[in-house]
């Protein structure tokens, strides 16, 4: 059964699944879809064309899906979806997308959004995500699944940040993360895997240990990064993991791929 507190204010045309709890003061805009089981504690505003996944739960003082922080929007209608079971914290922003980024937002499902976080227009999370507090995501940034952004750390509009990366608490990340790759510093560099993170999520030694030599080969040789690329690909063709470090650095991007600050090993 659904709870709503009458103090909320639920703008007619908002669309509400079973068994959804609504607290004191929230504010739901007509276009809204919330799924099954959503729960807002109360002064959530939830506005524009916003849509939240099943047994989700955002904190008080969340702001979801009012208008992008971006001079260009003229008020195009855009979408924000966020997936199923993301705990959303106090003090959250999240803001739909724009017409220079195909007009929608998207975050994946088990999310974490840590208290004051920021997901700017256009911008694509994965699942299972974590953005810790006061982390910051620029319009049209990208981040894969399992991905950690470490509490003040901001990146850069563009920027991708790579499946099962971690990005270290305080740093700017003005350029992509790898997949499995781990970024520190006040303008940050490449410092190797997320062994921690990977070890973690149950990854085997032989796992491991293909993508340290695999990480060498890109960034502790020498020889253009083409070279680099056809020579791990010549090894690790048929290796799942290495093969989508390869893809990330070969896919077209307007930033430059994340460098070691000097050659170093994972």
């Amino acid at each position: 059964m659904s709870d709503i507190h009458p103090t909320a204010v639920i703008e007619d045309g908002a669309k509400l699944g079973a068994d959804v709890q609504i607290g004191p003061y929230c504010v739901v805009g007509r276009e809204v879809v919330l799924g099954d089981g959503v729960q807002l504690h109360s002064h959530v505003v939830v506005g524009g064309r916003t849509d939240i996944g099943p047994e989700s739960e955002v904190y008080p003082f969340a702001s979801i899906g009012l208008p992008p922080q971006d001079l260009k929007f003229s008020g195009e209608e855009s979408e924000l979806r966020i997936g199923a079971r993301v705990r959303i914290r106090e003090h959250v922003t999240m803001n739909p997308g724009t017409s220079g980024g195909g007009l929608i937002t998207s975050v994946g499902d088990d999310c974490l959004f840590m208290v004051a976080s920021h997901v700017a227009h256009d911008c694509h999370v994965g699942n299972n995500v974590i953005l810790a507090n006061n982390a910051t995501l620029a319009g049209h940034v990208h981040v894969g699944d399992f991905a950690i952004i470490g509490g003040l750390a901001a990146i850069h509009q563009f920027v991708r940040i790579g499946a099962h990366a971690m990005v270290g608490g305080m740093s700017g990340v003005e350029h992509d993360l790898i997949p499995y790759g781990s970024a520190m510093g006040e303008r940050a560099r490449l410092r190797g895997l997320n062994l921690i993170g990977l070890q973690r999520r149950d990854f085997s030694r032989d796992d491991i240990q293909h993508l340290r030599t695999a990480y060498r080969l890109l960034f502790a040789q020498e020889g253009t990064m083409q070279e680099r690329v056809d020579d791990v690909v010549e090894i690790y063709a048929e290796n799942e993991g290495v093969m989508e470090i390869v893809d990330f650095v070969r896919e077209q991007s307007s930033r430059a791929v994340l460098q070691p600050k000097s050659t170093n090993g994972a």
